[in-house]
């Protein structure tokens, strides 16, 4: 099939996605999954009054690209961003035009079931600073956030401490290292007339959710530690653990594949007895059962126990392979 018939299909089957009374609620959706619809590494989505084509494995021929447009046009005709990710750390390769620049580098207000969240297609980061597939996760945590305590990890640009603050809950705290991603964070507390329940640490995770655990701070090696703000032990009745697949600094390795524990432990710790830790990870080759059983034994060997769990799955504009999703979300609640 072409681009063309793929790209067709795959707005038919998320038809209801662009009826006015959905599109009132969430502007913001995946139109093309092309791992499981047709063209692996090309993704499309819809973002507020623009399109966001990324490729991910290959650049896209102009031709491709031009076909994509044809349907994307004659669906709605509004701008079309293309990010060239192809490469190594998938950083935007391709420049583009004055007024397609302008449409990806100017901040536009996009919503997502009555919550407000400032949108950039291209910035001084990679991704766009909403993470669509976690729709399912802001939704979960948003329903279960009333007057709970509520610790964000890796929180990125805030989407989940929002829909826990927008849900009811007294006291949010927001963990990130990246100053631009938490600003886009303030503004979406501000948007959302939460800024009072949030709290924004500018902060590697290790340190921060080593002090929260009342664990000592350590790091990698005998190297000195670089300075990190201080932070007292804390629980929290909800904590969100979303971190990235690799990343490496003086206080630990953030590794999905090989050592999930080394956050996880510290993270169940600072999560209260009866409390809930809800845990990501997006590794398509992590197996999801041994995956699940590494959490409930190290959860065990801090004395504690797993008394439920819930499974999270992404939306439908999110399809996988026998509903075995890369993303993988578990809630956990711990005694």
């Amino acid at each position: 099939m072409t681009i063309s018939e793929l790209l067709t299909t795959a707005i038919e089957k998320r038809q209801a996605m662009f009826l006015p009374e959905n599109v009132s609620k969430t502007n913001c959706f995946r139109v093309f999954h092309g791992t499981v619809e047709g063209i692996n590494g090309l993704t499309i989505d819809r973002y507020g009054d623009t399109w966001l084509v990324q490729s991910f494995h290959q650049t896209v021929e102009e031709d491709i690209l031009t076909e994509i447009s044809n349907v994307l046009s004659k669906k709605i005709p509004s701008p079309i961003v293309y990010n060239d990710r192809s490469k190594r750390h998938s950083r935007v390769l391709n420049s583009l035009g004055s007024n397609l620049n302008d449409s990806a580098e100017t901040a536009q207000t996009i919503h997502e079931n009555g919550l407000l969240f400032t949108s950039k297609l291209r910035h001084e980061g990679q991704d766009p600073w909403l993470f669509l597939d976690m729709r399912i996760g802001r939704e979960f945590v948003g329903a279960h956030s009333k007057h709970k305590s509520v610790l964000n990890l890796f929180s990125y640009t805030c989407g989940i401490g929002i829909a826990a603050a927008v849900g009811g809950a007294e006291r949010v705290v927001n963990v990130d290292f990246s100053s631009f991603a938490l600003a886009a964070g303030k503004e979406n507390a501000q948007l959302n007339d939460v800024v009072k329940q949030c709290e924004f640490v500018q902060s590697d995770v290790f340190p921060a959710i080593r002090q929260l655990a009342g664990l000592k701070v350590m790091g990698r090696g005998n190297k000195k530690l670089p300075d990190y703000p201080k932070l007292s032990a804390t629980q929290f009745d909800l904590v969100f653990l979303d971190p990235p697949r690799f990343a490496k600094s003086p206080f630990g390795t953030v590794d999905l594949i090989n050592d999930y524990q080394s956050l996880f432990k510290p993270a169940m710790l600072a999560t209260k007895k009866g409390g809930m830790i809800v845990c990501c990870n997006n590794v398509a080759k992590v197996e999801r059962k041994s995956w699940f059983s590494s959490l409930v034994r190290c959860v065990e060997k801090q004395g504690r126990s797993v008394s439920a769990h819930t499974w999270l799955t992404p939306h439908d504009d999110f399809p996988s392979f026998d509903d075995n999703h890369p993303l993988k979300i578990v809630a956990l609640k711990i005694t």
